[in-house]
């Protein structure tokens, strides 16, 4: 049996793309409390309540998916995929946080997608 993509990665490169995973499912205090990311003077409405909804719709199974791929290490040929895929899902996030001037959306969705892009990029190097 040969090692997996998952084991083949450096254990801190393995233990930053699962937190990044995690940081995926914070958007469960967004389905609590709609308005969480609103300015005070925002008013929570239903178009607010469906983007949460909307949102979480993907962040939630796609976090759960790259973190067992990470973790349980079942990934093998399709964890580059995954990262791939959550590595575009922020890079939209970060392209999201820079055309609404949220800096902190920006700079760290980026960052995520920058490190589950350059993942993905050893990964397959790795499988090789």
């Amino acid at each position: 049996m040969g090692r997996t993509v998952a084991g083949a990665l450096p254990k801190p490169l393995v233990i930053a793309n699962a937190a990044g995973a995690l940081s995926m499912a914070a958007c469960a205090a967004g389905l609590a409390n709609p308005g969480i990311g609103l300015p005070k003077e925002e008013p929570v409405t239903e178009g607010v309540r469906f983007y949460a909804k909307a949102y979480a719709a993907r962040a939630l199974p796609l976090g759960a998916v790259l973190l067992h791929q990470l973790v349980r290490g079942r990934g093998g040929p399709a964890l580059p995929a995954v990262l791939l895929l959550a590595g575009a899902v922020q890079a939209g996030d970060a392209a999201i946080g820079a055309r609404t001037r949220n800096p902190g959306m920006a700079l760290g969705a980026g960052a995520l997608a920058l490190l589950h892009l350059e993942t993905a990029r050893r990964a397959v190097g790795g499988a090789r």
